[in-house]
């Protein structure tokens, strides 16, 4: 009897993510539908925003499936990295409706506080408004912890909107509430206050897509993860220089720099690289498709005094953050190394400049090659 083949990761995924955003959209058409009924029978423009906001809700699922299905399209001569940063335009185009959705909702807020109208509240829409922050609260935590558990950035945002939307429908609660026990009627500024935070989810939306489309740095957990699994490797003494691209959730594509003894033959850096490339996918998903190498000097013990001397006079610049790769060969009188200026550096061309005739003088019989790096990764 031959046995079923497991799922590929990315179509299960894909599944997660349109079957979760699935029933945020049903439950946020049904929320909507009565949130508009009974706002507009008890006048309250609080809770018909609020209907508004689960409206926009599920229009934003919608996107997020179309989304994530045109993203986990296989990569072809086009576009050989994929299209999984689609998603991020897709969400970008969220937060278009999201922000469209929290000005009109501020507009018309302003306009009840011009001319206000008395709410009607009766019993049944404070069921309906009890009843929908009980909803919202364990969608919200559901969505959220589904895109926590696939990586999907949409999916968490919108998990978060929803546990915001609880809050939101609490304090429109409260304002009806307030208004059946004191007759001062909150509603259209509780609507500013909707109409505000809405705005503003909307905006750091944007935000963060833009971010991840410009090149957003990799998060110091994932980067301290494979430099960790790297240099548990024998033969391995320092990694450097991991860059990573992002090409979409769980695709990043990148390379590195190893230290290993200047001894090493072809053959056994091949078998290195190749090792390096396996361990980091099988562990991480992420593909490594360049192993740089810097060798370390292994034949003269002197070599370690100089490599001393040298990284007390480069650390002792402020704005440099790391030094590495140094190796000095004395038959050819060279002496090599990389430097990472901070980001804040005013100009980083004469902050090397100016190290290198630093060490220039205390070995004047050295040409001495620095080369400058980023800090892309922690």
């Amino acid at each position: 009897m031959s046995n079923q083949s497991s799922e590929n990761p990315s179509a299960a995924r894909e599944r997660v993510i349109v079957r979760t955003s699935i029933i945020g959209i049903l439950t946020n058409v049904v929320l909507a539908g009565f949130k508009a009924a009974v706002g507009l029978i008890a006048n309250s423009i609080a809770v018909v925003l609020d209907a508004v906001n689960n409206l926009s809700d599920a229009l934003s699922s919608v996107i997020t499936i179309v989304g994530t299905k045109l993203a986990g399209k296989a990569p072809n001569k086009k576009h050989p990295y994929g299209y999984g940063r689609i998603e991020y335009m897709s969400q970008l185009i969220v937060a278009g409706i999201v922000l469209y959705a929290g000005i009109t909702a501020l507009v018309e807020s302003i306009k009840k506080i011009i001319e206000p109208e008395t709410a009607d509240y009766s019993a049944v829409t404070l069921i309906v408004i009890s009843a929908a922050i009980v909803v919202k609260l364990f969608l919200g935590l559901y969505v959220k912890k589904t895109g926590k558990r696939v990586n999907s950035g949409a999916l968490v945002a919108s998990g978060s909107d929803a546990l915001f939307d609880a809050i939101l429908s609490a304090s429109v609660l409260l304002s009806a509430i307030i208004f059946l026990t004191t007759g001062v009627s909150l509603e259209a500024y509780v609507g500013v206050i909707i109409a505000g935070f809405i705005i503003k989810a909307g905006i750091e939306m944007i935000s963060e897509a833009v971010s991840e489309l410009l090149g957003a740095r990799v998060s110091s957990e994932i980067s301290t993860t494979i430099k960790r699994s790297i240099a548990e490797i024998e033969g391995v003494h320092g990694v450097y220089d991991l860059l990573l691209n992002n090409y979409g959730p769980d695709q990043l594509v990148g390379s590195v720099h190893v230290e290993v003894d200047d001894i090493m033959t072809v053959s056994q850096l091949d078998t290195l690289t190749r090792q390096i490339q396996g361990k980091i996918y099988k562990e991480t998903g992420v593909v490594i498709t360049t192993v740089g190498v810097y060798a370390t000097n292994t034949s003269d013990d002197r070599v370690l005094a100089v490599k001393t001397a040298v990284t007390k006079i480069v650390m002792e610049h402020e704005k440099i953050l790391q030094m590495h790769g140094f190796y000095m060969d004395t038959t050819r009188k060279t002496i090599s190394f990389d430097i990472i200026p901070d980001f804040s550096t005013p100009d980083r061309h004469a902050l090397r400049d100016e190290i290198l005739c630093e060490i220039q003088k205390s070995y004047p019989d050295y040409i001495i090659n620095i080369n400058l790096d980023s800090d892309f990764s922690d």
